[in-house]
This record gives C-alpha cells, structure tokens and sequence, in this order.
C-alpha cells in the first residue's frame, strides 16, 4: 500500500501512529508540499488562483517562481490589489489532509514530533498514539499587524497561570504558552499590513524567518517550526506609517508587486465577479453592459485624478460598492412605484456618490472642492468618456460645423432646449413618467433611431438618458443637480440663472 494513492475517506480511517506508519505515509515540509502541488497544477494546465484577474502575466507567475524556489513572499501593493486573496488561495496548493498527534496545540507531526506533549505522549504509548486528520482548509493563519501587537501574541510568553495550575516552576517549558506563530505550525501564516508592526515586534521574526526556530524569554528551547510566511504592504505605509526594518526585508526572500486592473474589461470582470447582489434584486432591475462600462470607468477616472491621492489608490471595492448601490438604486425606484420590474438609468448614478466618497483618499485640493464634488465630477468625467464609444463627438461636430462640412445630428436637440424648455429627471419617477418626459423632446427620439435603429423598450429609453447627460458633459447643454434628481436645461439659460446669485438681505446695504 502507497501512501499516495490512498483515498481521502481511507486515511480519515486512520487513528494511530502504527497505522500512519504501516500506510507508509513520510513527512513533508509545507514548502515541499506547495512546490509538489504547483507542479502537478502547471502540468495539468490547472488554475492555482481561481477568480483572480489581470495577474495572469504579472503576478501570478512570479508567485509561482517563489513557491517554486520556496521562498518566503512579501505581496507588496495599494489597497484593494487581490493581496489577501491571493494568500488565502494557496491553501489549495496543499495536501487536503495532514496527520498530527490528537491534542497537540503545535499540530505536531507524529513521525516528526516537535513540543514536549507530543514526544511524551509518543515515548508513552509507541504506536499506539491516537493521531487525527486536519484540512487544508484549516492550515490558514492571518493576523493584522497593529501597533498593539505584543512578541506574546505572536511567539508566546510565560504563562503564571498555567505554571500554578499544574505545579510547575518558571523553569519548565511546559508553562510556556505558545503564540499565534508556533500554533501554525506546518501552516501558511499571514501578516497583514507588515509596516505598521512596530519595529521591535519585526526583529522577533528573523530567527523564523532565517533559521526557522523561536526563542521565548529565557527558556532555552529550539523549535524547528515549518512555516510558509506570506507578508502583504501598501508602498504607502514605507513613507508614512512605518516601515519594514531592512534586516528582515532581507529575510523575506521574495516581494512581488501587485497592480490594479491594465484594461476595462479586466476591472468589469472583477466588479461584476465580486458583487453581492440578492436574487430578488437581479430579478427586478436589468442592467446593461454601457452602466457596467461606467462603473468601472469612474475609476480609471479617479486613478488619474488631480483631487485623489495616488499614493493611496483606488481600491477595486470602489467599484464593487458602486455597483451595488447602482442597482440598488435602480431597486429602491422600483419598490417605491409599485413595479415588477424596472432598468436602470443614468441618473441611477446619483447611488454611487456615498461609495466613491468613502473610498477615495483626496489631496488638499479636493478636500477644498469636497468629496461629493469630487465624486460627481469622477461620474461626469466617466460619462464623458464612455460617451464617445457611443455616439458621434460632439467637439469634431463643433468644429465640422464651423467649416460647414457637415451636418449636427444633435441640432434638434439642442434647438428644443434653447426654446425655452427645461426636462427634469427625478430619482423616484416611474417608469412611465420617465418615458413621457424623455420622448416629449424634439429629435432625441430620431437620434436614437438613426445611430441605433434595432434598439426599442428600455433599452432606447436609456439611450436617450445618455444622449443628455452626454451632452452635458461637453457642455452642448446644461445639467444641474435638483434636491430630488437632475435638471437639463439651455447652456445659455444657466449661465443668466439669478438662483446662483446670493445677495445680503441686509437692508440697509440698498439704502
């Protein structure tokens, strides 16, 4: 009998140390195993990183070199990079099942025994030793560096309690309790945000890290702990919040920079992946692929903005966020008219404020603008954007129309606004209201037809939408905000609106 082709559900079977030696079962480093099991994987042309986008050329394959080399890894990137993610998918890479000695806090491996309480127990009952099974699944340790992180959390302390409990005296090792690293044992361990564990707490993991053991206060105890380190840090934090002491970057024998998604369709794929969304709420609103589209361009937007800080990103739950209140927005419109069923809308984008708002850092000058006009100016630089892969420019149009070679599709459009009408688009109005409102507009109707005759229902009516806001943003018309929605109205009409004028009710200042 091999050790290797035995089944999952015979080696649950298993219960003592006689057993596991009879099964021929051999240790293995937990490197060994990760390096073992990304090679079959690459062989079989398997995804190790499931749900894991835009990396396949960059950082997956410089993960796989250092899991190949055995290194220990530092994912060093902004926020919202896939970092943990990545770390908690290298479970999969393990073996689904490793033996230790039943009661063990250090998961000691009963053909390689490591504390006191499992040499004692085998020296006592030989083959006889009950051993158990655990899960990869269960061989996953993270911890949150914070300031208030002790050396005791992490490496483990004298324990008083423990030594008047049993009897034993400061001089014993059994008192000592063990912290969160040496109960990872055979385990992959996770440090968080690494630069912003104070320096003194860093120099307790070079002995890990270099030599593989741990020392704890004047014990004189050598552990050979195996341990698979995976570090993740925003550059950020070098600069500002702390940083990682030089020797034990040396120690850390790989660091692997993450980045955010290089296309669209990446960062879409990402959005609409990670979304939590109930089904109820798919039912009822229909989205389309120009709303998803936008989404994700708001923060290419804010990637590149003036008012949002670089340093600190743009996290990729921007998006997400902002996808779910879009659609909860488009949600709320419904339940509140009574519909079965409703589409989203332009203005549904109104939801996505409180999202970027919250996860975007801005710099001075965007804290003088604030973060909801910051935000509403990332929405409207997206529509700008997105707009031109729909419709005609409307700058070329200008300039066309200056050389009188061609004609302005847009011309009755704009010709219904400068007569003096102004179209309101309110968060809550129903469905039918925001189609009458919609068509009573001169030529948006024709426009549609023309650039997009196969459209009809909804989807025509969200075209329209877009057609104005579009037009907005290249300053064709204007677009004021409204308590409870949006008003379009003439570009000159706006520029004379008194209601932007405030003037001192003081009296005496007109006498």
């Amino acid at each position: 009998m091999s050790y290797k082709t035995i089944d999952s559900t015979a080696i649950l079977n298993i219960h003592t140390l006689g057993q596991l030696k009879a099964s021929g079962y051999q240790p293995k480093s937990i490197k060994d195993e990760l390096r073992d099991n990304l090679i079959v994987k690459i062989k079989n042309k398997e995804n190790v990183f499931e749900g894991i986008w835009g990396y396949e050329d960059t950082v997956i394959p410089d993960i796989e070199r250092a899991i190949l080399s055995q290194h220990h890894i530092n994912l060093l990137g902004l926020r919202g990079q896939a970092k943990t993610r990545i770390a908690r998918l290298m479970v999969n890479l393990l073996d689904e099942y490793i033996p230790v000695v039943k009661g063990s806090e250090l998961n000691d491996d009963p053909m390689q025994p490591l504390s006191r309480f499992a040499k004692d127990l085998i020296e006592e009952h030989g083959d006889l030793t009950p051993v158990t099974w655990m899960h990869r699944n269960d061989r996953y340790t993270e911890k949150l560096a914070t300031p208030d992180v002790s050396v005791a959390d992490l490496i483990g302390d004298a324990d008083p309690i423990k030594a008047a409990t049993l009897r034993l005296p400061y001089s014993d090792e059994r008192v000592v309790h063990f912290g969160l690293i040496p109960r990872s044992h055979r385990c992959i361990f996770v440090i968080n945000e690494l630069p912003d564990l104070q320096a003194r707490i860093q120099v307790s993991l070079f002995n890990i890290l270099q030599e593989g053991d741990i020392q704890i206060r004047g014990f004189k105890i050598r552990l050979p702990l195996d341990l698979q380190f995976v570090f993740t840090a925003n550059p950020e934090d070098y600069t500002n919040r702390g940083s990682i002491v030089t020797p034990l970057k040396d120690r850390i024998d790989s660091q692997i920079v993450t980045h955010y998604p290089k296309t669209l369709e990446i960062g879409k794929k990402i959005t609409l992946q990670e979304a939590k969304l109930k089904g109820e709420q798919e039912e009822l609103v229909t989205t389309n692929h120009i709303m998803d589209d936008l989404i994700e361009q708001i923060a290419i937007e804010a990637r590149s903005s003036e008012f949002v800080d670089a340093k600190s990103g743009v996290s990729a739950r921007m998006t997400i966020s902002a996808y779910e209140n879009l659609i909860s927005s488009a949600e709320r419109r419904a339940l509140i008219n009574g519909e079965d069923k409703t589409y989203v809308r332009v203005a549904d984008l109104i939801g996505v404020i409180p999202a970027v708002c919250g996860k975007v850092e801005l710099v001075y000058e965007g804290e003088v603008e604030g973060p909801v006009i910051v935000a509403q100016n990332l929405v409207g630089k997206a529509i700008r954007a997105q707009f031109l892969n729909f419709f005609p420019d409307p700058e070329k149009i200008k300039k066309a129309a200056k050389d009188k070679a061609g004609k302005n599709p847009y011309k009755p459009i704009i010709d219904w606004f400068m007569d003096g009408n102004i179209m309101d688009i309110l968060n809550d109005c129903s469905d039918n209201e925001y189609s009458a409102r919609l068509r009573t507009i001169e030529g948006l109707d024709d426009l549609i037809e023309k650039v997009y005759p196969a459209i009809q229902g909804r989807e025509k009516l969200f075209m329209m939408e877009f057609v104005l806001h579009g037009l907005s943003e290249f300053s064709i018309i204007s677009k004021k905000n409204l308590e409870k929605g949006l008003q379009f109205k003439d570009l000159t009409d706006s520029l004379f609106d008194l209601d932007k004028f405030k003037f001192d009710d003081d009296e005496e200042d007109y006498k």
